[in-house]
């Protein structure tokens, strides 16, 4: 009679142990926690724009930075700038600049870029994304590096594609160069 028993729960166990370990199996790998770089922009970051005159840069960036050279696809930049916060070095300037005519800071408080691919380059990095300014959306891509925890990138922006002071198109410069440095820090 033990032998019966043990024979059956033998049978048993062997019949729920395949089962139940590619249920553990499947379960495990729902909850797989992928490691992934979140970033916190530091404080010593450093948004400037030059075109000639007027050449400055801006404050008040913010952001959410998910980066990893390992995982790419997965990666994504959120930024934002505040408008408001732009520095020419002369304060009538600013004000100019921040009125209706140039950056219409009441009415388009922010820039944004939000990637939607980036990639690796022979040089760096590549993020492709929305640039948005003064109301208006433009693909644009941003050639960038990263290393020692700072991303550094330029391109160019033209003002008249973001029917900034479109008014006056040769009242400045139409094409300005942006350089940007942002040290960060793991969150």
């Amino acid at each position: 009679m033990l032998e019966t028993i043990y024979l059956i729960k033998k049978i048993v166990m062997k019949k729920l142990f395949y089962p139940f370990a590619a249920i553990v199996i499947i379960l495990g790998s729902a909850f797989t926690v992928t490691r992934f770089q979140n970033w916190k922009i530091a404080d010593n970051y450093s948004v400037k724009f030059e075109g000639g005159d007027p050449s400055g840069e801006f404050g008040g960036l913010k952001g959410t930075i998910d980066f990893d050279p390992n995982d790419l696809a997965s990666s994504k930049f959120d930024a934002v700038i505040d408008v408001a916060t732009i520095n020419t070095g002369n304060g009538m300037k600013n004000t100019h600049a921040k009125g209706e005519q140039w950056f219409d800071a009441e009415k388009y408080p922010n820039i944004r870029f939000t990637s939607s691919a980036i990639a690796k380059t022979p040089a760096g990095y590549e993020a492709k994304g929305i640039l948005e300014m003064h109301g208006v959306k433009k693909e644009i891509t941003i050639s960038f590096s990263f290393e020692n925890n700072i991303f550094k990138g330029v391109f160019q922006v033209n003002r008249l594609d973001y029917n900034i002071n479109t008014a006056e198109p040769n009242h400045g410069a139409a094409s300005f160069k942006v350089d940007i440095t942002v040290p960060v820090v793991k969150a």
